[in-house]
């Protein structure tokens, strides 16, 4: 064999090899090359730590206007005009109807009269009096004129016309009696005609039906002409003229039960979330009865929302949450990570190393995610959470930490 062929063959030799281990390199693992070396799973992990618990209250109720009343007339009468309808916003003082009443009228007009002849009666008594006193003052002076005469000179004055003089003294002084009593029994009049007067001038103010608070019309219930009665007497259904409700303002009722009623206080924080706008607006414990309903064992207990904006409606359902039972800077962690046996608990801890460890815990409060751990758990620990069974004790797996709820959705590479 010559050089030249022994070279071409060795070349064919050495090009075979490499494409040989080319080949080898390239391929791809399979299920046996696997076997050996298997990849690790992954495990959604929680961290221990410290937080706030509570458990918490679920509540249904409905939102109701602050304030809530139908707007009666003071007195009878007819609707003269009325300025309102339903969905009306009125402010404080605002006129919502006028009525008309002329009996009213007529009353008023008497009152008037009165009072003027009352007084005219005052200037007749004051000049009648007048007269009185200068009468009586004459007469007064007359006779202790003749008396000092007939004391300093005896029988210069005749005792007769001294005695005549002396009754016509007392006699004018009984005149300055009477008509003092006829000037204060002309005032007197005059107070009673006035009090009429303002009697009857009140009622005619009542004519002008006016909002008692800012708020809007929800109902109404006469139209002009109608015949309203006064709404002041217990024993007639008077019929109301609107009704006005103030939602600026909403007041939620709720039924607190017996169990979580002396953790109520006011100012105490609810959340609320309201169905129809799925949205959830904050509120605080305005008030409560401080009582408990004998029938229902609840105790009514109110929050006030704001509603300028007009965005809550009265009626509207929703349902409020109150934490309660709070205990604060508790070691817990997610609900998920828990292997319950009865009364024992334990939980699937990933060490240092990433190897599973199983350590059994002590359990303390309990919310609806989260669960304190009084012992068998540090600070900053990790543990699975949500698909307990797919792991063992000893097992190397690749931790992800995880958000509390959302464990479900991990699974195996």
């Amino acid at each position: 064999m010559t050089k030249k062929k022994l070279f071409i063959a060795l070349g064919i030799l050495v090009g075979g090899s490499l494409l040989l281990v080319w080949h080898w390199l390239g391929r791809t693992r399979t299920e046996a090359d696997d076997r050996g070396h298997p990849a690790a799973t992954t495990a959604a992990v929680a961290i221990a730590k410290r937080s706030d618990l509570g458990d918490t209250l679920t509540v249904s109720g409905a939102f109701k206007p602050f304030q809530d009343i139908d707007v009666h007339a003071k007195v009878a009468g007819y609707i003269k005009v009325i300025h309102v309808d339903v969905g009306d916003h009125v402010k404080e003082g605002q006129t919502l109807a006028v009525l008309e009443i002329p009996e009213l009228a007529a009353e008023l007009a008497g009152t008037d009269a009165a009072v003027r002849a009352a007084r005219e009666q005052i200037r007749r008594a004051q000049g009648d009096l007048d007269r009185a006193q200068s009468t009586h003052s004459a007469a007064h002076s007359a006779y202790h004129r003749l008396k000092q005469a007939a004391d300093t000179q005896p029988g210069l004055v005749a005792q007769q016309e001294l005695d005549d003089w002396q009754a016509k003294d007392l006699g004018a002084e009984a005149q300055v009696a009477s008509a003092e009593a006829e000037l204060s029994g002309a005032k007197q009049q005059l107070e009673e005609a006035q009090d009429k007067q303002k009697q009857y001038a009140a009622l005619s103010d009542y004519t002008r039906i006016a909002a008692p608070f800012a708020g809007v019309i929800t109902v109404r219930y006469a139209d002009t002409g109608s015949l309203v009665a006064a709404g002041t007497s217990s024993s007639t259904q008077a019929t109301p003229v609107v009704r006005l409700a103030q939602i600026s303002v909403l007041r939620l009722v709720l039924q607190i039960p017996e169990s979580v009623a002396p953790q109520i206080h006011v100012g105490g924080p609810m959340k609320v979330h309201v169905q129809a706008m799925n949205q959830d607006f904050g509120g605080k414990v305005s008030r409560f009865a401080d009582s408990l309903d004998q029938q229902t064992r609840t105790m009514e207990t109110e929050v006030d929302f704001q509603n300028s904006d007009g965005k809550l409606m009265p009626g509207m359902f929703c349902e409020a949450y109150f934490v309660h039972d709070r205990k604060k800077d508790a070691l817990s962690i997610p609900l998920e990570a828990l292997d319950r046996n009865g009364d024992q608990a334990s939980v699937f801890v990933v060490n240092a190393g990433n190897v599973v460890e199983v350590r059994p815990v002590k359990l303390g409060q309990e919310s609806s995610t989260q669960i304190e751990v009084l012992s068998g758990l540090a600070e900053g620990e990790r543990v699975i959470v949500g698909n307990l069974s797919e792991f063992s004790p000893g097992q190397k797996v690749l931790p992800k930490v995880v958000a509390a709820g959302r464990a479900s959705g991990a699974g195996n590479n």
